[in-house]
């Protein structure tokens, strides 16, 4: 024995794992894919290039691994379902989620906010991880929010276009945050929660529409059909 204290297993392996990747968030929401390289990651990171592929294989999947974080701080699928599981009214929830969507996203400067506006205004080849697995199962939840406010069924065409409308603001400020031309701009000084209760009003006016004209269509087509 020489004395020395014997190393433990190394536990700085997370914390170099999240260094990389909000490095890389960073500089891909300020410069592009096409415009990051794995030496400038490294180098903001302060690790090695062998770390980045340790930890992501290489700098696609890196870049995958930076599109699911950012989609994910914009909504958590388990945040979704603890929304729709409460006990709350249908109404309730879709404010709830409103208010949370609204906080993060007017007037956000964080990258994964513009990692987001880069990868929807100019899709790259890694759009599917955001397409088939990051975003499907959230929609699902959501559908079925709306589904219980509007009372128009799931798989209903109708029910897309309901969803389609209230994500519209949201997606607008997603994409256009401080970008805005004026007076578009003054949109972003309005206090977040009186934003979010506006955008809920006018989506639990059109939801409520909707289902009116929706069973309203449906029991004039059973009313014609031969007894």
């Amino acid at each position: 024995m020489n004395g020395k204290p014997l190393r433990g297993p190394r536990s700085d392996g997370a914390a170099t794992r999240a260094r990389i990747l909000e490095s890389a968030g960073t500089l891909f929401a300020s410069q592009g894919l096409a415009s990051t390289t794995s030496k400038a990651i490294a180098a903001k990171a302060e690790v090695d290039l062998a770390s980045i592929n340790y930890h992501f294989g290489n700098r696609d999947g890196l870049y995958r691994t930076v599109l699911v974080e950012a989609h994910r701080r914009f909504v958590r699928l388990e945040e979704l379902e603890q929304i729709s599981a409460s006990q709350a009214m249908p109404e309730e929830k879709l404010g709830t989620l409103l208010d949370a969507i609204v906080g993060r996203l007017a007037g956000s400067s964080h990258w994964s906010t513009a990692v987001l506006v880069r990868e929807l205004a100019a899709p790259s080849a890694h759009f599917s991880v955001l397409r088939d697995e990051e975003a499907p199962p959230k929609l699902r939840v959501a559908l079925r929010i709306l589904s219980d406010v509007s009372g128009i069924p799931i798989g209903a065409p109708e029910l897309l276009c309901c969803l389609i409308s209230v994500a519209a603001p949201c997606a607008m400020l997603l994409v256009a945050g401080n970008n805005l031309p004026a007076p578009g701009r003054d949109i972003l000084r309005i206090n977040r929660r009186t934003l979010a209760d506006h955008l809920h009003r006018f989506a639990l006016a059109g939801l409520h529409a909707a289902g009116q004209d929706y069973r309203a269509r449906h029991e004039e087509d059973h009313a014609q059909l031969p007894v």
